[in-house]
């Protein structure tokens, strides 16, 4: 909705652009951080700052929020409670409440509704292991992201340690969803008020209707206290789940590990009751609590989507909010906060040319299986790399050639880490804070698109976004030209050495430009740098990288964001100049052997995201574009299969969740493209690994879909929330969360073969890129606080 007359202009030195709403004790608004990504502000009406118990009430808020900040809840970015005028700022979550859902779609069923409740129970067990009890759950404060429900606003919670704090003569609540020690006990609530509060929402969910429903909100709090519920509407199968939860007795409700044991046992077949979509006049005060339409700014995926709360980064939602390069707040670094809506992207690292239904050793594993050496003198270990000169350390990606990581990220350019014993034998230190999803562009010189490895795994280990570079020997599969140009050549003796390619980003507020840098990778000097552009994720969808390496060339978009240049690893001499076409915003692509550009309309771009894009493959001799192809949009490129460019579309589905629909394959050699739409969307980060698009999401469930076909191959969780898409390792897939935990499944039928520990406090999302890479059978994980460690894949750290 529009400001108003008297709203401000900024708060806290975040421009403010529209509200949100407005309830009893704030106002909610959109705001921009300094790199444009969208935040969700909440300030204190002015009537209560000079109030010293709600002070007290809003820096505990503030506490338990920070305190609770994951994959399930809103990040805080900033916040000043001791302020004129207290605010918090929090990442702003994309979609609908459920309050919202309901109201205009009716109750949810079949596995909509499973989901929610196995995310609702995970997201209460995240708060109820950080000691906070939330104390106010209900439809308005739960968000349906495009990666599951998120859990907002902590302004009546309790950590366990504090004592409760109630605003003095008033029961702080909502009566339909409280649990009757609230009404009864405030200052007794504890976790189980939270499971209570949880059954009431499902029950809510199912059937449009709370089971403690009355004409009055004091009817309604007595029926809590000493009434039996009204289940008769909700789905058997879930009316098992939630009874328990609502016995008067706290002591007699399970708890939330007990609750998500029985919750996975759900059937995807749950009953939707029909008619039952009726709406109470206290749940219409409730949706007013936080707001209910966003402003058109919010629309981060297309002119369709509506219903916003809360968003977090605009990466969700389809290339078109993602123009700018969004930096971290320095303040936001700190507390390895945002968490990004898994639509982000592992891009165009080199995928393998083999598909997995050739399963050559017929036990389920890729070529990755066999055998394979551990450096001399090899012991696990672990080190947080340095975070640059702006000590703020976020999280690496590291890339592997030899017997060495080239790693960047966290505020680092670049380090050169020995596998054998994490030995750090050069480092490059940023002068800036850390630039969210981008880390090392990647290794040249070493055939194919910025190959990264010897081990021939599949895809990359990581990347800028994610991308350009791939494990892999470079082999991009029939078709493709195998440096058959001084560019992709990169063979010669004076460049046998790889050359490492890396960002270094300026300091905010310095006056300096953003710069590709080309290193020597036996030393790490400096070879040359250029200034580029960061546009290629509003063009080419999140995760593009801006700069990608085919052979010995690196392509980038000049400075002024108008051409894309080739240049020369070793010596940065420009290869070739290609100008945009008029009215049209480029970038770079590679994948196996060739370099592609693709084109969208800058008016697109602009107004609601691309909607039609042009590819073209690049001579790399010359930089003369060949024939064009146009792809119904917004299409995100993915890799090599067959040398054949594969992508995927994106469309705006339910509950304005951004999903993909269908893979599309690029033959340039034949000019034609082939679309396979999938049986059914699927959301989350897609990447493609040996011939099979894997869409990984926040939950952590994984679906297994033939790139050749789009036929799914298999489901699975990997039981790790907050997971990256896959790498292809020895004899698995390879998962890994912000926490360093990780899960390797057989590429075959996705049956879990082990999972780890977490090795820190990780409270990122899925994010762009996978955090594991391999040199051998050495698996490198990489994690929040800059984590680095490596274990042999042959004995895994498992879970005890």
């Amino acid at each position: 909705m529009s400001l108003r007359s008297g709203d401000p202009e900024e708060i806290g030195g975040y421009p403010v652009e529209a509200r949100l709403g407005s309830g009893g004790m704030g106002t909610v608004f959109l705001g921009r951080t300094a790199s444009g990504r969208p935040v969700a502000i909440k300030l204190i009406h002015q009537q209560f700052a000079d109030d010293d118990e709600f002070r007290t009430r809003f820096r505990q808020e503030v506490a338990a929020a920070r305190r609770v900040s994951g994959a399930f809840t809103a990040a805080v970015v900033d916040a000043d409670p001791e302020a004129t005028h207290p605010w918090m700022a929090t990442a702003y979550i994309e979609g609908p409440t459920l309050a919202q859902r309901i109201a205009q779609g009716g109750p949810i069923g079949g596995a909509d509704l499973r989901s929610l409740a196995i995310g609702l129970a995970e997201a209460l067990r995240d708060i109820h292991r950080a000691d906070v009890v939330h104390r106010d759950l209900k439809p308005s404060n739960v968000v349906l992201s495009p990666e599951g429900p998120r859990v907002i606003d902590f302004g009546i919670s309790r950590a366990a340690d504090q004592q409760t704090l109630t605003m003095t003569g008033r029961v702080i609540g909502t009566p339909p969803f409280m649990s009757p020690e609230q009404l009864q006990n405030p200052r007794g609530v504890g976790p189980s008020s939270d499971v209570f509060s949880f059954a009431t929402l499902l029950v809510y969910a199912s059937t449009g209707q709370g089971p403690f429903d009355a004409d009055s909100p004091y009817m309604t709090a007595y029926q809590v206290v000493h009434e039996a519920p009204a289940l008769g509407d909700v789905p058997p199968a879930l009316r098992v789940v939630v009874e328990p939860c609502l016995a008067k007795d706290p002591a007699a409700r399970p708890s939330v590990d007990e609750l998500l044991v029985l919750l996975r046992d759900l059937p995807a077949e749950l009953a939707v009751v029909t008619g039952g979509s009726r709406t109470r006049d206290t749940e219409t005060q409730v949706g007013r609590d936080t707001g209910a339409t966003p402003a058109p700014a919010a629309r981060a995926v297309s002119p369709a989507a509506r219903g916003a709360v809360q968003s977090t980064s605009p990466s969700a939602t389809g290339p078109a909010a993602r123009s700018a390069r969004r930096r971290w707040r320095p303040v936001l670094a700190a507390v390895a906060a945002v968490a990004v809506i898994g639509a982000g992207l592992a891009f165009l690292s080199r995928a393998s040319d083999d598909d997995t239904d050739k399963d050559p050793d017929g036990k389920g594993r890729t070529v990755a299986a066999s055998r394979q050496a551990l450096p001399d003198g090899f012991r696990p270990w672990r080190q947080n790399v340095p975070a640059g000169r702006a000590k703020i350390p976020d999280e690496v990606r590291c890339v592997t050639h030899g017997d060495s990581a080239y790693c960047g990220g966290g505020g680092m350019v670049a380090t050169r880490v020995r596998v054998a014993d994490g030995k750090r034998l050069w480092e490059v230190d940023g002068p800036g804070v850390p630039v969210q999803d981008t880390y090392i562009a990647g290794l040249a010189g070493t055939g194919g698109a910025g190959a990264g490895s010897s081990t021939g795994t599949g895809t990359g280990a990581g990347a800028a976004s994610g991308a350009g570079a791939g494990t892999g020997t470079g082999d991009a599969g029939p078709g493709a030209d195998k440096g058959s140009h001084p560019a992709a050549a990169g063979n010669s003796a004076k460049s046998s050495a790889p050359v490492v390619v890396a960002y270094r980003f300026a300091a905010q507020g310095g006056g300096g430009q953003d710069e590709v840098v080309a290193l020597d990778s036996a030393r790490g000097k400096e070879l040359w740098s250029a200034p580029f552009s960061a546009q290629s994720s509003a063009v080419a969808g999140p995760g593009a990288p801006d700069a990608v390496m085919v052979g010995s060339a690196v392509l980038t978009t000049d400075a002024a964001g108008t051409a894309v240049q080739a240049h020369d690893a070793r010596s940065g001499r420009t290869l070739w100049t290609y100008p945009f076409p008029a009215g049209s915003q480029c970038a770079p692509l590679a994948a196996g052997a060739r370099a592609y550009l693709m084109c969208v309309p800058k008016s697109q771009i602009a107004t609601g995201g691309p909607q039609r894009a042009t590819v073209r493959v690049v001579d790399l001799d010359s930089g003369e574009p060949g024939r064009s192809f146009s792809l119904e949009g917004p299409v995100v490129a993915l890799g090599a299969q067959h040398g054949q460019l594969v992508l995927v579309r994106q469309r705006v589905g339910r509950l304005d969740v951004v999903e993909y629909e269908a893979v599309l394959r690029l033959d340039a050699a034949h000019g034609k493209v082939t679309t396979s739409r999938l049986g059914t969307p699927y959301g989350g980060t897609p990447r493609l690994i040996d011939g099979t698009v894997y869409f990984t999401q926040q939950s952590g469930r994984v679906s297994a879909v033939a790139a050749a076909t789009g036929r799914l191959k298999w489901a699975r969780h990997t039981g790790v929330e907050g997971t990256s898409g896959p790498t292809a390792g020895p004899g698995a897939l390879y998962f890994a969360s912000s926490g360093g935990r990780v899960a390797a499944l057989s590429p075959r039928d996705g049956r879990r073969q082990w999972t780890s520990d977490p090795q820190v406090d990780g409270v990122g999302s899925a994010g762009t890129s996978p955090r594991v890479a391999f040199a051998g059978r050495v698996a490198l994980v990489s994690g929040s606080g800059n984590l680095l460690y490596a274990f042999d894949t042959e004995k895994p750290p498992k879970s005890e």
